[in-house]
C-alpha cells in the first residue's frame, strides 16, 4: 500500500506496493514497478500466521521527491530514497539500502541488500553492486561495472560478507572489476576492464589485470561533475 504520497505523484495503475510505503511529491513510479517488495524472512513470517502478504504489515520504501522509478523495476522493503532519484528499466534495489538525492541508476543494475549510496552519483547499465557495499558522493560507474564481496565463494562458509568502499569522486571505467572489501580511495580513476586486487590511493589512476595504481596528473584531480 501506499500509506503517503505528496502532491501531483503519478503511480501506473500496474504498480504493486507491498507492505507500508511512502512517495514524495513530483515522483512518477511507471509500468509493472514493485514497492517494498517482501524479504524472505517476511514471507516466511507472514506464511506461520496465514495472511495473505498482499495486505502484510510491514515496512516498504522511502522514496524521496522528483523521483522517476522506470517499468519493471523491484524495490524491496526498508530501502530509503533522497530526492531526484531516477531509474533505468529492470532495476532491482534489494532491502536495507538506502540511497542519497540526485541519483541516476541504469538499465538492468542490481543493488544488492545492506548497501549505502551517497549522493550525486551515475550508475551506468547493468552494473553489479554486492550486498555491504559503500559508495560515497559524486561517483560515477560506467556500464558492466562489477563489485564483489566474497573472495572464495561457496568455499568458505562466512558470517559476513564485505564489499567494495567506493570514496567521493571516484570513477569506474566500462567493465572494471574490484574485489571484495577493497577501498578505492578519494578521486581515484579505473580504468575500463581493470580488475583492482588491491586498495587504491587517493588521487591514483588504476589500470590492468591486475590493476597497477599511478597517481593522476594534476589536471585530473577534480570532483566528477555530477548534478
Amino acid at each position: 500500500m501506499i500509506i503517503s504520497a505528496g502532491k501531483n505523484v503519478k503511480v501506473h495503475p500496474s504498480v504493486k506496493a507491498y507492505g507500508k510505503n511512502q512517495i514524495g511529491k513530483n515522483s512518477i513510479i511507471l509500468e509493472d514497478v514493485y514497492l517494498g517488495y517482501p524479504t524472505t524472512k517476511i514471507l516466511l513470517k507472514i506464511g506461520e500466521t496465514h495472511l495473505d502478504f498482499t495486505h502484510a504489515k510491514f515496512k516498504g520504501c522511502i522514496i524521496g521527491k522528483n523521483a522517476i522509478i522506470r517499468s519493471n523495476s523491484v524495490i524491496y522493503s526498508n530501502v530509503k530514497m533522497g530526492n531526484n532519484v531516477r531509474t533505468g528499466h529492470g532495476v532491482l534495489i534489494r532491502e536495507n539500502c538506502t540511497i542519497g538525492s540526485h541519483v541516476m541508476i541504469g538499465t538492468n543494475s542490481v543493488i544488492e541488500n545492506n548497501s549505502h549510496i551517497g549522493s550525486h552519483v551515475s550508475i551506468q547499465s547493468n552494473v553489479f553492486i554486492p550486498a555491504q557495499t559503500k559508495i560515497g558522493d559524486y561517483v560515477f560507474m560506467g556500464p558492466c561495472v562489477v563489485l564483489a564481496n566474497d573472495k572464495y565463494p561457496v568455499r568458505i562458509k562466512r558470517s559476513k560478507y564485505i564489499g567494495p568502499t567506493l570514496e567521493k569522486g571516484v570513477s569506474l571505467g566500462a567493465g572494471s572489476v574490484i574485489l571484495p572489501g577493497i577501498t578505492i580511495g578519494e578521486g581515484s580513476l579505473v580504468a575500463s576492464n581493470s580488475v583492482v586486487t588491491k586498495d587504491v590511493p587517493k588521487w591514483h589512476l588504476a589500470m590492468g589485470a591486475p590493476a597497477k595504481m599511478v597517481p593522476l596528473k594534476q589536471k585530473l584531480r577534480k570532483l566528477n561533475k555530477i548534478i
